[in-house]
């Protein structure tokens, strides 16, 4: 599936970024992987359309001030009734953290939107990761559907901008990712993966992401009514 960053938005309503809210012609890096989870948790039409709006929003809530445009800060967080972070867990002994204030004022600033009322206050939030040297050790850890952010390393405002997905296909581990570096949606061998990312300089590591044990399950379905008794769950 082709690359465009521009490729799903808030709908052709929307005050800013007017564009669609499901694209199945062309995706990017987050938008590729909440079509998955979205896909992967139902039944309908009508069921993934608004399971996808309740991963990309905040309460499901369609509008550029509650998608979850950070991946660490906003959309891990809003999604824990979906995923969890297992980072620690892949990582054991090799897993750092890093600190970093994100500001959706500052970045709501930078798109020209004057209107910044109902906008998250600045937030200081520190994360486990997994340094990059240490991709190659940890892969026996990973699970097929793991979703990955890639960690910058120099910078102070933001966390992750690329998400990935571990796959497998004839018993080979897979990174598939959709990217501006191929224009296209692509699959690389993990370790081919990993060896090429150790190369990097802008990245310090990864975080993982995994769906609940409780929820993955063959044939396992989400309504999308049911989803704020699970987002209650999570947060007692």
């Amino acid at each position: 599936m082709p690359y465009n960053l521009k490729c799903a938005g808030d709908g052709p309503y929307a005050l800013y970024e007017a564009w669609p809210l499901v694209n199945f012609r062309e995706t990017n890096c987050m938008v590729f992987c909440e079509h998955v989870l979205a896909l992967s948790i139902s039944d309908s039409w009508d069921n993934f359309f608004n399971n996808l709006q309740q991963i990309r929003y905040k309460d499901g809530i369609i509008g550029m001030r509650t998608r979850n445009h950070y991946t660490m800060a906003d959309w891990l967080p809003e999604n824990r009734w979906l995923l969890d972070d297992v980072s620690r867990l892949v990582g054991g002994n090799f897993t750092k953290q890093v600190t970093r204030t994100i500001s959706h004022r500052n970045f709501f600033a930078s798109k020209g939107i004057s209107d910044l009322r109902y906008v998250m206050p600045d937030r200081t939030l520190t994360i486990d990761y997994i340094p990059s040297a240490a991709l190659l050790e940890i892969e026996k850890n990973l699970k097929t559907g793991d979703i990955l952010a890639l960690i910058f390393a120099n910078k102070n405002d933001i966390f992750s901008a690329h998400m990935l997905m571990v796959a497998e296909k004839n018993g080979q581990r897979l990174i598939r990712e959709s990217s501006n570096s191929k224009m296209t949606t692509f699959d690389t061998p993990y370790m081919e993966w990993a060896k090429g990312i150790q190369t990097k300089e802008r990245y310090c590591g990864i975080c993982v992401m995994r769906i609940k044990d409780e929820l993955n399950q063959p044939g396992k379905i989400i309504l999308p009514w049911e989803i704020p008794t699970l987002r209650q769950q999570v947060k007692k």
